[in-house]
């Protein structure tokens, strides 16, 4: 259920979305594109329908996706970075937030807010966030979502570790996870290796 997905474009903009000298404007940037472009392949399966509608010249059977079937939730605060990105696409998708902050000395998830739209059964969840670590603050997110009655959920990172894949893996095995890149690891202080260093630090400018 991991796709890691090989694109150059994709490549090309995580080679500069790594780069420690690159600004927070650009890694901002970077992260909503990214983000736009991961959806491209994520979207392959997406169920669609026909309708009608008029060109200039006649009538035309068309497929279409019902945008309000689908709810972006960014685990904030660094999932935020990536939402806009997914809109552009998507622009008729409510967003739901999910507030999970680490504990610096366990490394575990603790929840601080969350607010979904209503009939979450009856939706395709994207749940964004991009960095997949440990794996705990995106797991607890998950069962969250499935407490609150959610059944389609897909989950999309920019950078995931081997643990942080393993533990979403384990847990939820029925949720597919998108990357667009899997790293070798993480360090003693469960950042992932080579990674990007903080993803919420550099997106908002917070450093």
């Amino acid at each position: 259920m991991i796709t890691e997905i090989f694109n150059p474009i994709i490549s090309h903009k995580m080679a500069q979305l790594r780069d420690k000298k690159t600004s927070t404007k650009l890694f901002r940037m970077l992260v909503e594109e990214i983000a736009m472009l991961m959806l491209y392949e994520v979207g392959k399966n997406f169920e669609s329908k026909e309708i009608e509608i008029e060109t200039p010249l006649m009538p035309c059977r068309v497929k279409v996706l019902d945008e309000k079937k689908f709810v972006v939730v960014p685990i904030l605060r660094a999932g935020l970075g990536m939402t806009e990105g997914v809109l552009k696409i998507l622009p008729g998708a409510a967003v739901g937030h999910i507030g999970l902050y680490r504990d610096e000395k366990t490394h575990l998830p603790i929840e601080y807010y969350s607010k979904m739209p209503p009939n979450l059964d009856e939706k395709i969840l994207l749940v964004t966030d991009p960095m997949l670590a440990t794996g705990g603050s995106a797991s607890e997110a998950l069962q969250m979502l499935k407490d609150k009655g959610a059944k389609k959920i897909i989950f999309m990172c920019i950078v995931a570790a081997p643990q942080g894949i393993k533990k979403v893996s384990e847990d939820h095995p029925e949720i597919p996870i998108y990357t667009a890149a899997i790293d070798e690891g993480l360090n003693e202080n469960c950042y992932i290796l080579p990674g990007l260093g903080d993803a919420g630090d550099r997106i908002f400018g917070t450093l």
